[in-house]
């Protein structure tokens, strides 16, 4: 068993498993969602009241059902303009902040500097700029080495 190398699976083994796996991550997403759905069922079950039968109540109960009702839509609005009035002042504040650690930080990141091959007449160029033209040719500059005949 230890000589044996490790084999590789099939293309038709694998293609099964990668089919087996998405279907199950469909049937997963499926229940999900169905989860959800009824989660959310039950929360509005639970936030919204029955109207009741409205066949069999008078015109005045008719009006005061629907004043009540306008009068809940009235604060359930106001409750969602204050989170949002919230949330808008909150974002700025969060902005501001980041605004902030960057100017803490420093406008950029410094990227790590890399080695640049460069010879010696460009060097110098770089120093001294255009206008000089010195020249340094170094390999002038080397000894020469004889080799010892055999």
């Amino acid at each position: 068993m230890a000589d044996e190398a490790p084999r590789k699976m099939t293309h038709q083994r694998n293609r099964q498993l990668k089919s087996l796996m998405l279907k199950k991550a469909r049937e997963d997403l499926k229940r999900e969602a169905e989860q959800k759905a009824e989660e959310k069922k039950k929360i509005l079950g639970n936030r919204i009241e029955a109207l009741g039968d409205l066949s069999s109540m008078s015109q005045q109960e008719l009006m005061d059902l629907c004043r009540e009702l306008h009068a809940r839509t009235d604060k359930v609005d106001d409750q969602r303009y204050d989170i949002q009035v919230k949330v808008k002042k909150n974002d700025a504040e969060i902005e501001e902040l980041n605004q902030k650690i960057f100017e803490l930080r420093g406008k950029f990141k410094r990227p790590p500097l890399r080695r640049v091959r460069m010879s010696a007449d460009q060097m110098l160029r770089a120093l001294l700029g255009s206008k000089h033209k010195v020249t340094m040719d170094l390999r002038s500059n080397l000894k020469t080495v004889k080799e010892p005949k055999k």
